[in-house]
């Protein structure tokens, strides 16, 4: 589980010296906006980031917290900031692509309010089934279960509306078992509820439950991202396990206010991806739970577009709606 200790542990080859003579900006610290509390695996990915670039452009990247309403709070800042290149932010693709569907109203426009600079990076989600009270060892095997099962199956996730608990009533509908959703606050309790036999399932943030997994008192069955998680290897991808079009793991950019100059935006782009593409981070990014990324600022917006529809049909099946 990513930690603040985890992020001063990143080797000193990942933070490249300085690039010089590219220009005016920055010549002042450029605020980085973050939308969920300080500790959580958001907050520390952030402070990597902002760190590393600190050290590549020779200014300060300050980290500056505004939690609260799923992202919505750092958004809306991040959307009515001065698009002078000073305030950027850590976005959720969660905030900007599914809050807008599941709440009355959102406080930004996502095609309107914002400057896109880069995709930063995923982070793999797990089918995992309690051992104890789970016999299926494949997704098929659980398929088969759970439809024999005459009151269905039970599955957790994170609060109404996650992107957890869209992606198990999204995996439920197409599986033909019938479920019911039980909203924990998170994984700290959403897995004793599993590990008792009460919730059956849950699709949920792989980096909380790599310790029950490798105990063995949780097994995984399948990650929901386009190929293998490095440190479990012997674990399928969704489609490898005979489900198709399942890669809903969630992942974060950043950005910056609509009117931040162009040439910032993707010189910011470019100063990530040349980071990023350090094979001593990627690997140290990999053993907090995460894989790097990185974009240009039209390939992030593209992105963004293309996960509406697929989330859409999610927030449909599941009937989610913001309290």
């Amino acid at each position: 589980m990513l930690t603040r200790r985890s992020l001063l542990a990143v080797p000193p080859l990942a933070l490249a010296a300085p690039a010089l003579g590219q220009g005016a900006w920055p010549n002042k610290p450029v605020r980085v906006l973050v939308g969920f509390p300080p500790g959580g695996s958001l907050d520390v990915l952030t402070r990597l980031a902002s760190e590393v670039l600190t050290h590549r452009l020779g200014q300060s990247f300050v980290v500056e917290t505004r939690s609260g309403a799923s992202g919505n709070i750092a958004a809306e800042a991040l959307a009515r900031s001065t698009p002078d290149g000073y305030t950027i932010g850590t976005v959720s693709m969660h905030t900007v692509v599914i809050n807008p569907m599941i709440f009355p109203s959102v406080p930004f426009d996502m095609t309107k309010d914002f400057q896109w600079i880069s995709a930063m990076w995923d982070m793999p989600n797990v089918m995992a089934v309690p051992a104890q009270y789970v016999p299926a060892r494949t997704v098929q095997e659980f398929i088969a279960w759970g439809r024999e099962r005459p009151q269905g199956i039970s599955y957790g996730s994170a609060g109404v509306g996650t992107s957890i608990h869209l992606s198990g009533a999204y995996f439920l509908a197409r599986a033909g078992i019938p479920g019911t959703h039980v909203p924990f606050r998170g994984a700290a309790q959403t897995i004793p509820a599993m590990l008792s036999g009460d919730v059956q399932l849950a699709i949920d943030n792989l980096a909380s439950y790599v310790g029950v997994i490798q105990e063995g008192r949780m097994r995984a069955l399948a990650v929901t991202m386009g190929q293998r998680w490095p440190t479990l290897p012997e674990v399928p991808t969704m489609a490898e396990a005979g489900i198709d079009n399942f890669n809903v793991s969630p992942w974060h950019c950043w950005a910056g206010p609509a009117g931040m100059p162009r040439d910032i935006a993707e010189r910011l782009s470019r100063e990530i991806r040349a980071a990023w593409a350090d094979p001593a981070l990627q690997q140290r990014v990999i053993g907090m739970g995460a894989m790097l990324t990185g974009s240009t600022p039209d390939e992030l917006g593209a992105r963004l577009e293309a996960e509406k529809p697929r989330w859409a049909e999610m927030v449909r099946i599941s009937g989610a709606q913001a309290g």
